[in-house]
């Protein structure tokens, strides 16, 4: 089998998650801006955001289960789960950039301008450049991506511990 299949073959389910993963989270920033967390209750979004972790783990426990029982036939160590977990992490990053863009350009943006106007009614920020300087589409890109890898290897890591075979001893 030419090395392109083989590799297409065994990392074919990390990819179908992956993209199931950024797809997950631009429905979540969709529904951000329905409820209002980008605009008129944009002081709740801080807090109301973290629930997104809720579906992420969930999606990963989904992910290790699917390669665990259609790709290793019901038996995973905690390395195959931990390897398979890192490599939806890593497609998640790679494209965390754009998956920025199309939540700051298309989905929500508005975001921005409501968050630097809320950041200096608070006074989490003094003054418009400083909060201009870090509520931007760049900086939210670098941090996307920078995160993304973070928690995804962090999730990663414990869901994988969960979803291995256990030994019988």
């Amino acid at each position: 089998m030419p090395i392109k299949k083989r590799i297409m073959k065994s990392i074919g389910l990390e990819i179908k998650w992956a993209f199931i993963f950024i797809g997950m989270s631009l429905l979540w920033m969709l529904l951000e801006k329905l409820l209002g967390l980008h605009s008129t209750h944009i002081d709740k979004h801080m807090y109301l955001t973290n629930l997104f972790a809720i579906p992420a783990i969930l999606l990963y426990v989904l992910a290790l289960k699917d390669k665990k029982k259609n790709y290793y036939q019901g038996q995973m160590t905690y390395k195959q789960g931990f390897i398979s977990g890192l490599i939806i992490s890593l497609i998640v990053m790679v494209f965390a950039p754009l998956t920025q863009w199309i939540t700051s350009t298309v989905i929500t943006p508005e975001y921005f301008p409501n968050v630097i106007a809320h950041s200096l009614e608070t006074g989490y920020f003094a003054t418009r450049e400083e909060a201009e300087a870090y509520f931007n589409l760049k900086n939210y890109m670098m941090q996307s991506t920078i995160w993304s890898l973070i928690m995804g290897v962090v999730t990663t890591a414990v869901v994988a511990l969960f979803v291995r075979t256990k030994s019988k001893s």
